[in-house]
């Protein structure tokens, strides 16, 4: 164990009230591609850029080409919970985490046992009708032949916060909630870009913020401790009870 992770660990363990702040770097170490690493969905060549692709008026606009680079690239249906995802589980149960707040849309802090998870961008696992409003699940979305269609005949939508539309109001406050009443705040695998997402952070006062990702972020100099690591290979330094 490393000098920062054995000052996290003693935080974490006389914490009752620990929130955790992720991003994409949670999720790339089940093999998960980011947006913007050196070999993220940025950096690949499609006939339109993946912003385009997944923004509210390109679904309207070309349902069948944003759903054939959807299935292709953003359901990634049998990846596993990393070891970032079975310690905030086990945070969790053990009565140090209060909640989960996510940037990303697989579903695998779910996955992983946590119980408290505000998805800012939606979710892969939840698709709804966009005429009658039924529910279809992943599973559902990546077998369906072209564009996926609920019973009804309308067009089925992933419950995913796509570009140009806004965050979801109940989502938002929860977070702000819990960060605003948590003495440790744990802010990962995130370059921390992604706004509004991003701005929830300055809802903290608490006594520690701490920052771990493998590039810089503009809340470094913020923090009262940086780890600039792998998170899951961090958080497996940490043992909590």
């Amino acid at each position: 164990m490393t000098e920062k992770t054995e000052q996290l660990q003693q935080w974490i363990q006389k914490s009752s009230r620990v929130v955790f702040f992720g991003g994409a770097g949670v999720s790339t170490e089940s093999g998960i591609p980011d947006f913007r690493s050196v070999d993220g969905l940025y950096h690949q060549k499609y006939d339109y850029p993946p912003e385009t692709i997944l923004s509210h008026s390109f679904f309207q606009r070309n349902t069948e080409e944003f759903y054939r680079f959807y299935k292709d690239k953003m359901l990634a249906l049998d990846v596993q919970p990393n070891m970032a995802h079975r310690r905030l589980a086990e945070w969790e149960a053990s009565g140090h985490l209060k909640a989960v707040v996510t940037q990303n849309i697989d579903g695998l802090h779910q996955k992983a046992g946590s119980r408290e998870v505000l998805e800012l961008h939606g979710s892969v696992h939840r698709n709804y009708c966009t005429r009658c409003h039924k529910f279809y699940d992943a599973a559902y979305i990546k077998a369906a032949d072209g564009v996926p269609r609920c019973s009804c005949g309308g067009v089925i939508k992933p419950d995913v916060v796509l570009y140009e539309e806004g965050l979801d109001d109940t989502t938002i406050r929860r977070s702000i909630e819990h960060i605003s009443n948590a003495d440790v705040l744990i802010i990962g695998g995130t370059s921390l870009v992604v706004y509004p997402a991003a701005g929830l952070i300055d809802y903290f006062r608490g006594d520690h913020l701490v920052v771990i990702n493998k590039s810089v972020t503009s809340r470094d100099r913020f923090a009262d401790l940086v780890i600039d690591d792998s998170i899951g290979k961090a958080f497996g330094e940490i043992k909590v009870e």
